[in-house]
């Protein structure tokens, strides 16, 4: 089996911090290719940067689809481009949101997200009423660090992180912790046993949903909103994408 592992931001040192991860979890035949797009911002930090980020990510879709990868992952906690890389897949296509809010909720009762910026916050919130986790996610909460300083070794990120998981256990009275950001994906193994509580990092999640639809034979949904693009005419710097 191999596994498409898409860092959509430019950043190659996240992408292999992500295909590490993946690696870790993954089932011992199972290929992990963790790619970036080559052009696109160096993080994604709002709805600003996601736009600008998902041809890359499609890009990256694309080829990993006609080199035979049986499933995607993408690794950016916005699930950035998620809805628009499924109607290009066959195989499926899993966000580390989504994955992360199904294995919480499988969990535990109540779950918090520690997420990097509060302007992050709108997005998540809205990925938590479309995933149908409104009554699950107690709370999405911000560390306001920024995702570039969780490659810094010298920020005091992890310091910051630890407290905001300690808040949401006293204040939100969650029962789990949900990391929002690949970035802090090597984290969860430290955190749950620091903790004593489930901490669950999205790209570990994914990975492994995504064995198991491909396990069990299950690809995306071609009918109505998944169907792969009607072919049309694209102009200028799109044209390339067109169907």
């Amino acid at each position: 089996m191999k596994i498409l592992l898409v860092n959509p931001n430019t950043t190659s040192s996240m992408t292999e911090k992500a295909g590490e991860t993946a690696k870790t979890v993954a089932a011992s035949g199972t290929e992990i290719i963790a790619v970036n797009p080559e052009y696109g911002p160096v993080s994604i930090e709002g709805y600003y940067d996601e736009v600008f980020s998902i041809p890359g990510l499609l890009e990256e879709v694309r080829k990993g689809e006609a080199s035979g990868c049986d499933g995607t992952v993408i690794a950016c906690f916005d699930d950035t481009g998620l809805d628009a890389a499924r109607c290009i897949a066959s195989g499926p296509v899993v966000g580390i949101c989504e994955a992360a809010m199904q294995i919480a909720s499988l969990l535990a009762n109540s779950f918090s997200v520690v997420t990097t910026l509060r302007r992050s916050i709108p997005a998540l919130e809205e990925l938590k009423v479309k995933y149908g986790m409104s009554t699950k996610c107690n709370r999405i909460r911000a560390t306001d660090v920024p995702v570039l300083e969780l490659e810094n070794p010298d920020s005091e990120a992890s310091k910051i992180i630890r407290g905001e998981i300690q808040e949401a256990l006293d204040e939100d009275r969650s029962e789990a912790i949900v990391l929002g950001c690949a970035g802090m994906a090597d984290l969860t193994s430290e955190l749950s046993k620091e903790f004593g509580v489930p901490v669950i990092d999205g790209v570990s999640a994914a990975v492994k949903i995504v064995e198991s639809l491909v396990a069990i034979g299950l690809q995306t949904s071609k009918v109505n909103g998944y169907a792969f693009p009607r072919s049309k005419q694209y102009f200028g710097l799109f044209k390339t994408f067109q169907p």
